[in-house]
């Protein structure tokens, strides 16, 4: 995972932007969505099963990721 300070605020969190399990799953989450034309949360449970996470709704930079990506595969 890694650490990002929020320079506005000065408060520490984990993020999993460049945790490599996150970023494999969202280079196969658009192939996913397409092949199963899963909705949202079935895309999200995809990605935390690749992950081996139980969530990362609160993590703004990967929810983020996840929904850019997920709204480029439906649109």
């Amino acid at each position: 995972m890694t650490i990002l300070k929020d320079m506005y605020t000065g408060k520490v969190r984990l993020s999993l932007v460049e945790d490599d399990a996150f970023l494999s799953a969202i280079e196969g989450l658009q192939s996913f969505v397409l092949d199963t034309n899963a909705d949202c949360e079935t895309a999200y449970d995809w990605v935390c099963d690749q992950c081996n996470i139980h969530s990362f709704v609160a993590d703004n930079y990967a929810w983020d990721k996840f929904f850019w990506t997920y709204q480029s595969a439906v649109a």
